[in-house]
This record gives C-alpha cells, sequence and structure tokens, in this order.
C-alpha cells in the first residue's frame, strides 16, 4: 500500500487549490462581470470617452443635416442697388426698360432682391414694379409679373462682384447673364460669359 507523506509539494498544490476554490466563489457571487469589474483607471477613462464621442456624431448629424437646409433663405428680401462693373447702376424704369445710369440719385436704380429658392432670388424695381428678366432669345427686360423669366441664379464671384444668370434658359448649354455694356446698354444673354466683367455687380446696401 502506498503512504502519502505530506511535502513542500502537496502544500503548494493545497494552497492553489485553495486560490482556485476561492476564484470560483468569487464568480459564482459575481454573475454579471461588468458590475463586478474593479474600476481599472483606463477602463473608466476609456467609456468616458465613448459616451461623449456617440453624443458628438450624433449632434454633428443634426448640424448637418441642418447646414444642408436652405429654407430659411427662402423669402429673404433685400434693398441693395447692383453696381456694374462698368460704373452703370443697373435700373428698371416705369415702362420696364432695363439699362444701366450713372446717377446714384435715380429714382429706378433701388432694386428689391427677394430669395425664392436655393440660389435663385427674383429682382423688383422698388419703384417701377417691374421685375428683372432674360427671356428665352437672353432679352433683357422688365417684367410686370413674376415668371420663369424672372427666376436668377445669383452667384458670388471670385473678385466678390455678383453674377446673376437665367436660371431657366440657357444659350447652347451656356448660362446667358445680366449684363451692361461699356455705354450703359443692357447686353444679349447669348453674349454674355461668368468671367466677363460687364456681367460683374455689386450689391450696395440702400
Amino acid at each position: 500500500m502506498c503512504r502519502w507523506t505530506v511535502t513542500k509539494g502537496a502544500a503548494a498544490w493545497s494552497c492553489i487549490r485553495l486560490s482556485l476554490l476561492f476564484a470560483l466563489v468569487v464568480l459564482l457571487l459575481c454573475p454579471l462581470p461588468s458590475t463586478c469589474r474593479p474600476n481599472a483607471p483606463g477602463v473608466a477613462a476609456f467609456s468616458a470617452l465613448r459616451l461623449p464621442r456617440a453624443a458628438n456624431a450624433s449632434s454633428a448629424t443634426v448640424v448637418g443635416r441642418h447646414a444642408r437646409s436652405y429654407n430659411h433663405l427662402q423669402g429673404d428680401v433685400r434693398r441693395r442697388k447692383l453696381f456694374s462693373y462698368q460704373k452703370f447702376f443697373l435700373r428698371i424704369d416705369k415702362n420696364g426698360k432695363v439699362n444701366g445710369t450713372k446717377n446714384k440719385d435715380d429714382l429706378y436704380n433701388v432694386l428689391e432682391i427677394k430669395s425664392v429658392d436655393v440660389g435663385i432670388v427674383a429682382i423688383k424695381g422698388v419703384n417701377s414694379n417691374y421685375y428683372l428678366a432674360i427671356s428665352k432669345k437672353g432679352e433683357l427686360y422688365g417684367a410686370r409679373d413674376f415668371g420663369v423669366d424672372c427666376r436668377l441664379t445669383e452667384r458670388i464671384e471670385e473678385n466678390r462682384y455678383n453674377t446673376y444668370a437665367s436660371a431657366e434658359w440657357r444659350n447652347k448649354k451656356k448660362a446667358m447673364f445680366v449684363g451692361l455694356s461699356a455705354n450703359g446698354k443692357p447686353m444679349r444673354g447669348k453674349k454674355t460669359r461668368r468671367k466677363n466683367t460687364a456681367t460683374h455687380f455689386l450689391p450696395i446696401p440702400v
């Protein structure tokens, strides 16, 4: 028959068994590791960082959506004088005639610019009540009532001047712009180009 002798090895094995038993008891008493896990410095800091990050991502999405919505611009009305690069004030007289004048105090050069859609404006003479319009043939004229000819695309160019092009009509797939010649006469849209300074206007607040 074999006789068991208590040795240092057996004592060590007993300690290991006790340690394993203690760990088993701890696991049984703590079925949810997330609630019993010790607060390690790295874990707490990581959790604290992740929650705000998710919140920020959500708010960024909301802000992005609002930034792409331009409904608040619709209906915006500005009173301006459009001063051309050629040193003329654009005017619409009482008969709906469009041309340029050097007289800054001219009664018909005060215009009302109203946003009607994203990037689209309507320009109306305050004292003439005619809308600035570009026909399908590129003719610049004053329209008594607002229509498709009166829808103009407003854009700020690199030189900080604005251009106004027909939002409806094009000539051979090229935009047709509001423009005044060196003599202050209206230019036909077919002869205008975006980079041509005759189509550049500086909106001056009234």
